[in-house]
């Protein structure tokens, strides 16, 4: 059996995790019938290991804060012609330790055991941190 690998991915135009699950949210009372996705170019060559229990994990202003478990890939067909790979995620936004990520495009693979831990249930509905101070507690290792 493969070994499972996950996707790292910068949450471009969202600050924070309320935004994502906003912006998810939204478009899914706009149209009942659409799945929560995020549409990239590339197809991830680990596509086996990705499937194998991978999660989309969510990085906001340097830090990645939130995971989505993927459920699977489809083919898209943008309005260019061009193919593109929908990455098909759990509705459920799982919230994470904070772990700074540099900036970067398109995505990363990331291996299980460097991924962050999910936030404890309690812990998930407290007040986050303001990015600046996460940041620095997950730079010097304050978890």
């Amino acid at each position: 059996m493969a070994n499972c690998v996950h996707l790292v991915k910068l949450c471009v135009g969202a600050d924070r995790v309320e935004d994502l699950i906003e912006w998810q949210d939204q478009r899914r009372a706009e149209d009942p019938a659409w799945q929560t996705q995020h549409v990239t170019r590339m197809w991830p060559k680990r596509a086996g290991e990705v499937l194998n229990g991978g999660s989309l994990y969510w990085v906001f202003k340097g830090l990645v804060l939130a995971r989505q478990r993927i459920l699977r890939l489809d083919e898209r067909q943008g309005a260019d012609g061009i193919l593109r790979c929908a990455i098909v995620l759990d509705p459920t936004v799982v919230r994470t330790e904070p772990q700074p990520r540099r900036p970067f495009q398109g995505w990363r693979y990331l291996a299980t055991e460097d991924a962050p831990r999910d936030l404890r249930i309690g812990h998930a509905r407290e007040e986050a941190l303001p990015p600046s101070l996460a940041a620095a507690l997950a730079e010097i290792g304050v978890r």
